[in-house]
Order: C-alpha cells, then structure tokens, then sequence
C-alpha cells in the first residue's frame, strides 16, 4: 500500500467519523505525529493516529517513540490510536489505556518507503483493549 493510497484511507476516516459527530481535520500530509486532529462527538479536543494493515494480527502494534510524542501533547487532549486491519476496525483511547510491557521488534526503519529493518520498542496491544471494536463479517 503506498502512502497516496494511505492518504486517501485516512481521509476517508476522517469523513467517516465526522459524519458520525466528530469535528476533525485530516493532518496526515508531511511528518505529522497524528494524523487527524479536532474534536470527539463530546467536545472534547483530540489527535488521532492510524495504521492500516494488510493482514490481521492478534495484537496492534504501536511503537512505543509514536506513543511517546503522542503523550507529550497537552494533557487534555484525548489520544486515539485507530488500527483497520481486515479483521476489523479497533480505536484505542491511550490516555487510559493500560499499556503492556514494551517489547523489542524489528521493524522497517520508515512506515513503508524502505525495507531496511531497525529494532524497535514497541507496545502489543490486545483487540479487547479497543474501545471501539467494528468487526467485519464477510467469508474469505
């Protein structure tokens, strides 16, 4: 999946949720540690930072750096990690949730614009973690 094609399903996210009450603005373009920011249904002022996988996983991976910087932003503002994977949708609302221990992984060293690997602290988040979970039925 090359990154347009992200930028489109980010964007498409964003509409998705504003259509159900939210007030965001995709940020995605450039090095942005969040891809959409604005406001939850409630008022309440919040970043989001999504991941789009082709494949499911057990657990949703987030690096520990990216959850870092998230948490550094103002206190008040609500943190949303969204994971789509094919599986389903899962958003994760980091100010409470309790995190797993980190874990080492090799990871590429960039999103997807090289194959070079770096190890990486990284959180391995389970599904029923998600405060929001929107399973897909569909039979493969």
């Amino acid at each position: 999946m090359g990154i347009n094609k992200v930028h489109q399903w980010e964007q498409a996210i964003v509409l998705l949720l504003n259509s159900e009450g939210w007030d965001l603005k995709w940020s995605g373009e450039g090095f942005s540690r969040y891809d959409a920011v604005g406001k939850t249904p409630k008022g309440f002022d919040c970043v989001i930072e999504m991941k789009f996988r082709n494949k499911h996983y057990d657990t949703k991976m987030l690096e520990k750096d990216k959850y870092d910087a998230l948490m550094r932003l103002d206190k008040d503002i609500i943190k949303i990690f969204y994971v789509f994977d094919p599986k389903g949708n899962f958003l994760y609302y980091l100010n409470t949730l309790k995190l797993p221990k980190p874990v080492k992984k090799y990871c590429p060293d960039t999103t997807m614009w090289t194959k070079k690997k770096v190890l990486k602290e990284v959180y391995l988040l389970e599904e029923n973690g998600a405060v929001v979970i929107n399973l897909n039925f569909h039979k493969e």
